[in-house]
């Protein structure tokens, strides 16, 4: 039901009918419930994991709404980072670095979709620590059209994603 054996991973990848990764595919569903316009915009994804960098980039890439997107993949190695992500009509945000991507490095207007679930050191917190997400998020969202918050964002259409992929099963839509 996550959408990672390797059969539907290339059934994805060949744009025929499989169980999609859920991560991916609840972002999907995000963009398309809040009518977010991908054709022809410019996303950068930030991480090439096969859980939902490589799957992100390949489903917005796909011809039909939500997709047709020119899509740039990156990852730790990219060089300059900052400026290929401050192109971007639509960041997914997935490199697992707490707070990575500053204010400045996106542009007004911008769709921010952050993937990132990471723990920190809050002093303030009774469990001595809190979640953040892999985008700066107070100096990013002033930026943004719209922005995904951590937590209470993408985890959320995560489960509903993996729920849709078992209601699919049970009816027997992808595997007669």
């Amino acid at each position: 039901m996550d959408g990672f054996h390797p059969i539907n991973f290339g059934r994805m990848a060949q744009g025929y009918a499989a169980f999609l990764p859920a991560t991916p595919f609840g972002i999907m569903e995000m963009l398309r419930r809040y009518n977010i316009e991908t054709s022809g915009k410019h996303c950068v994804v930030l991480g090439r994991s096969n859980i939902v960098g490589t799957p992100m980039s390949l489903l917005l890439s796909r011809k039909g709404y939500p997709g047709d997107c020119t899509v740039t993949l990156t990852h730790s190695r990219t060089k300059d980072l900052p400026a290929e992500v401050r192109r971007a009509d639509i960041i997914v945000a997935a490199i697992g670095i707490p707070q990575f991507v500053k204010g400045d490095w996106v542009k007004e207007g911008a769709v921010v979709v952050d993937v990132g679930i990471n723990r920190i050191p809050d002093a303030s917190k009774k469990s001595g620590s809190r979640l953040v997400g892999d985008v700066d998020f107070d100096a990013v969202a002033p930026r943004c059209s719209y922005i995904t918050p951590v937590p209470g964002g993408v985890g959320l259409m995560t489960v509903t994603a993996l729920l849709m992929n078992t209601l699919k099963a049970c009816r027997k839509e992808i595997y007669p």
